[in-house]
């Protein structure tokens, strides 16, 4: 589907890696598209790998409705031990252990964390309180509470379960997981709050974003392989792939060009995407009323 190109109106499907914060991922494709249009959309934290959708030129415009699609990860999750920040990269605070822990408890415990569930983000995150990042406000001392959010996590297995002692002594349980759940679900809180029900503690030692509605690793390219050769998406491609579509005529694709709203057949909710003649790409609508509302035009 991907094509190497110069041009830079395109989405590109990074496969991000550890120690890198997504806004790093961000820097290296603006030189390396020779851009400054380049945003990104669901944010990795620099702990995490994996699928990262960065667009170029506009394709930017995409990206606020591509962060709203599913998302599917591997994590492992190590129960006996809580961090400040819900994973690796933070002080442990506690060290309960978490040795012989029984199969049906744990199994009990992630199907309680399974299907439509309220959940509190973690502490250390980019969620906005009174205007003022989470994080920035745990590291200025401040006691902080979220407010749970509604999120919706359609599956979390157990693929494995193993016992290990940690760096400090504590006996651990480090159980690998796959999860596929709905945009703004922290796998990190889904960690806490395993840990939380079983009484042991827990937290993140790994996670990897395996795909982003859509984008999967398969299509994934390393920095390494983007600095040697920018692969890019098509505007009208990566659209395609993303949401359902509907095609026009001319003239309808003409009107819808210039934002007007027009009658609609029977659409799914959410964003739509409309091609003209010749697969061309005219805009991203929803229905609204039994006609098209404008979400983002591009011709």
């Amino acid at each position: 589907m991907g094509r190497t190109t110069s041009t830079v109106d395109g989405l590109v499907v990074v496969d991000k890696p550890a120690g890198f914060t997504s806004h790093d991922v961000v820097a290296v494709l603006r030189g390396v598209a020779r851009t400054r249009r380049v945003g990104h959309a669901g944010t990795l934290d620099p702990m995490a790998t994996g699928v990262l959708l960065v667009g170029l030129g506009r394709a930017t415009r995409l990206l606020g409705h591509l962060a709203l699609t599913e998302k599917e990860y591997r994590g492992t999750i190590r129960l006996g031990q809580d961090t400040v920040t819900d994973d690796a990269e933070g002080e442990v605070t506690a060290s309960a252990g978490a040795a012989g822990i029984d199969r049906s408890a744990l199994d009990a415990g992630v199907a309680a964390l399974t299907g439509p569930i309220l959940q509190v983000p973690a502490r250390v995150s980019a969620v906005k309180i009174d205007g003022k990042r989470s994080y920035r406000r745990v590291r200025d001392g401040e006691d902080v509470e979220i407010p749970a959010r509604p999120v919706t996590v359609s599956v979390f297995t157990v693929d494995a379960v193993t016992e290990r002692t940690a760096g400090d002594g504590t006996p651990v349980t480090d159980v690998d997981v796959r999860v596929v759940c709905s945009s703004g679900t922290y796998i990190r809180a889904l960690a806490r709050d395993l840990g939380a029900a079983l009484g042991t503690g827990g937290h993140l030692t790994a996670l990897r974003r395996t795909r982003v509605g859509p984008y999967g690793l398969d299509g994934a390219r390393t920095l390494d392989e983007l600095r040697a050769g920018l692969t890019v998406l098509p505007l009208g491609e990566a659209a395609a792939a993303a949401f359902p579509r509907w095609d026009v005529d001319e003239e309808q694709a003409r009107l819808l060009g210039n934002g007007v709203r027009l009658g609609a057949p029977e659409l799914p909710s959410g964003p739509v995407a409309v091609f003209g003649p010749q697969e061309r790409f005219v805009a991203l609508i929803e229905a609204e009323g039994g006609t098209s509302r404008s979400l983002a035009v591009f011709v």
